[in-house]
């Protein structure tokens, strides 16, 4: 005996509908609310990030170096803040004291992107100490310590990491409109 498939009440297609509508209206605002913090300019955020994480990957092993701001060696804001200036024309504050302050869009770690910053509290004070920039996949670059070996990938995952992690940030929603990525 075949069982034939019952349809769905109406109430339960109109709660999937609505469920779905809601989902998609939360995507629209927050892209909206991007939008309207850049300005409503061209929004080229992953171009830009392309660029900024493929000249980040090629920096990796550059030793570490206190208060460092270019490829003789680089602490981990100026790490961050070389890339920025260099493939997205944009200068960010130099300490990530200042950094974490700067006005760009907060980012929930369950909806990182690629080239968003991420601030950690890795001194045992509870305040921001080190930064990176999100790759994707859970992994992030950054700039560590002489120690470490400098420029390095590590996963957001691992436990020191995941519970030094203070916030996000999308400063890359902040980027002037006539900036190319260079390739």
């Amino acid at each position: 005996m075949v069982e034939q498939q019952k349809p769905q009440p109406q109430t339960q297609q109109k709660f999937v509908a609505a469920q779905s509508s809601t989902v998609y209206e939360e995507e629209l605002a927050t892209e909206k609310e991007l939008a309207d913090f850049s300005g409503s300019k061209p929004y080229q955020l992953p171009l830009l990030a392309d660029s900024i994480l493929e000249r980040g990957k090629s920096l990796i092993g550059t030793r570490y170096r206190f208060g460092g701001t270019s490829e003789a060696g680089f602490d981990c804001s100026g790490f961050i803040g070389y890339l920025f200036r260099e493939e997205a024309g944009m200068n960010l504050p130099r300490s990530t004291r200042e950094m974490i302050n700067v006005d760009a869009p907060l980012v929930a770690r369950n909806n990182l992107k690629p080239g968003d910053l991420l601030f950690f509290s890795t001194s045992g004070r509870g305040r921001v100490s080190h930064a990176g920039i999100y790759l994707g996949d859970n992994q992030f670059i950054h700039s560590s310590s002489r120690r470490s070996g400098g420029v390095r990938v590590d996963n957001l995952g691992d436990s020191y990491w995941s519970k030094t992690f203070i916030e996000a940030k999308r400063a890359l929603a902040m980027a002037p409109t006539t900036v190319t990525a260079s390739k």
